[in-house]
C-alpha cells in the first residue's frame, strides 16, 4: 500500500495508477448531495465558500455522532454517482480528489483526466473501519445539514484504492 500524505500534488497525482492500494493522511472534507447542492447554489451567487476547494479531497459520506472518546462514528461512502452532476464543475475549481463508491460517469472522468484529478474508492459496509480513521473532526460549513454537513477531517491511513487515475485509467473498465 502506497502511503500519500494530503493535500495531493500534481506529480503524486500523475503517479498514481488505478487499482493500486493507498493509505490517505491528512485532512479531507465530507460532502454528500445535499452540501454539493448547497455548494453550487454558492457558487451560482458568487459567494465565496467557507472553505477551500482548491487542492482539496472530498470524501462522499456523511459522518455519525461520534462515541465518547472518538473523533467521528461510522462513517461509510456514500455512492459517487449522485455527485456526478457537480463534480466536474468542482474539479475545474480545484478539487484534486474524492473518495466514494462505485463508477462515474463518462462526464467525471472525462474531466478527472482533464484537471489532472484522482478519483479513491472506498468499502462499502467499512464505516466502523474509516471512522476510526477519523483522528479530528470539525464542522465547517452547512450545519444545518446534520450529518451532511461539510466537515474537515484529519485522518490517517484511510483505506482506498485508485478508482479511477489522472491518466484516464479506470478500476470499472477492466
Amino acid at each position: 500500500m502506497k502511503k500519500i500524505t494530503l493535500p495531493l500534488t500534481q506529480e503524486e497525482i500523475r503517479s498514481l495508477h488505478a487499482g493500486e492500494g493507498v493509505l490517505l493522511s491528512g485532512a479531507i472534507l465530507t460532502g454528500r448531495d445535499c452540501a454539493h447542492k448547497r455548494i453550487t447554489e454558492f457558487l451560482d451567487r458568487g459567494e465565496a465558500l467557507p472553505f477551500t476547494l482548491a487542492g482539496a479531497t472530498i470524501y462522499y459520506a456523511g459522518p455519525c455522532p461520534a462515541p465518547e472518546g472518538k473523533a467521528c462514528g461510522s462513517c461509510g461512502p456514500t455512492t459517487s454517482a449522485r455527485m456526478d452532476a457537480f463534480t466536474p464543475r468542482l474539479l475545474s475549481l480545484g478539487l484534486k480528489g474524492m473518495i466514494g463508491k462505485g463508477e462515474r460517469s463518462p462526464k467525471v472522468c472525462e474531466a478527472i483526466e482533464k484537471y489532472g484529478a484522482v478519483y479513491f474508492a472506498a468499502i462499502g459496509g467499512a464505516g466502523a473501519l474509516y471512522g476510526n480513521a477519523v483522528k479530528k473532526s470539525e464542522l465547517v460549513a452547512f450545519p444545518d445539514l446534520l450529518s451532511e454537513a461539510v466537515y474537515r477531517f484529519t485522518v490517517e491511513d484511510f483505506p482506498c484504492v485508485v478508482a479511477i487515475d489522472g491518466k484516464g485509467g479506470n478500476i470499472y473498465k477492466r
